[in-house]
């Protein structure tokens, strides 16, 4: 009589090298397709305007001073609020360090002009040369 010997099966095992390579790689493609884009804090209606000009993309960024509809100023992309003492230190400050500085006013078209145009001495104040206004450009003749 012949007997086979059963031999012992092992259990199945994974392999955490092979996935941890293949998550790695993973990471990596999502990470260089992902877009990161800057979204602003406050959301804001810009004026329409047919007769202004679009910025060009070979400028340095402009420093944003934002209007919201209930009147408060933001500077940057922050998500406080500032007053009008601490927009002029902030605006003297980021001057000091850049003396070719562009400023970028946005007010939302429900905010109030008083505290639009208190913002605008608050910049002549602080002598920065380039300044604008942002707007929604609509071409002429489109509704």
């Amino acid at each position: 009589m012949h007997f086979y010997v059963k031999r012992r099966r092992q259990p199945p095992a994974v392999i955490i090298v092979a996935l941890i390579d293949v998550l790695i790689v993973l990471l990596i493609f999502l990470m260089v397709t992902t877009t990161f884009t800057r979204l602003p804090a406050v959301k804001v209606t810009l004026p329409e305007s047919t007769t202004a000009k679009q910025s060009g993309a070979s400028e340095s960024p402009p420093l944003i001073v934002t209007i919201s509809p209930q009147g408060n100023v933001f500077l940057r992309a922050d998500s406080k609020p500032v007053t009008l003492p601490q927009l002029k230190a902030e605006l003297v400050a980021a001057v000091e360090q850049n003396p070719n500085l562009t400023l970028s006013i946005r007010p939302d078209t429900a905010s109030q002009v008083g505290i639009f145009i208190k913002v605008l001495d608050v910049v002549r104040e602080t002598n920065i040369k380039n300044r604008t206004i942002g707007t929604f450009v609509r071409e002429a003749g489109k509704p």
